[in-house]
């Protein structure tokens, strides 16, 4: 066994942990915990959002799509790329304006509440487990 390895793992695991305990302590609303209270800026969201397609899930995934099928692969990129700004503009007023910031909120105010959000909550975990195999492989 390589405990070098396990505990330089051990130590970023227990770094995460307290920077997640510390914003947590800092965080006491949906707005503190989704919109960091407003008080971000643009170029900061920028970050975040860019943070959010440069995994290597994603990269792994266009990657392999262009080399399996060729043009048709580069334009499911451009789509990747293109769709987040467009959905973006559709959706993020009406969001804001209804004071509600997932879809599951929206759905959940809408709706019989528990069901929609135990039904978003698993299809989150199924699309997160998945997505999680990809970045470790990567």
């Amino acid at each position: 066994m390589n405990w070098t390895a396990i505990s330089m793992f051990m130590v970023f695991v227990c770094f995460t942990l307290l920077v997640t305990r510390w914003a947590a302590l800092r965080t006491r609303s949906a707005s503190d915990f989704y919109t960091a209270g407003g008080g971000i800026t643009g170029f900061q969201n920028g970050l975040a959002i860019a943070g959010d397609y440069m995994s290597a899930a994603s990269f792994l995934g266009i990657t392999a799509a262009v080399m399996a099928n060729g043009y048709d692969g580069l334009i499911y990129a451009i789509g990747f790329l293109v769709g987040w700004p467009i959905l973006t503009f559709l959706m993020a007023e009406r969001l804001r304006n209804l004071g509600r910031f997932t879809f599951a909120d929206v759905a959940g105010y809408r709706f019989a509440q528990k069901p929609i959000r135990l039904f978003a909550a698993s299809g989150t975990l199924v699309v997160v487990l998945f997505y999680l195999i990809a970045q470790m492989v990567g």
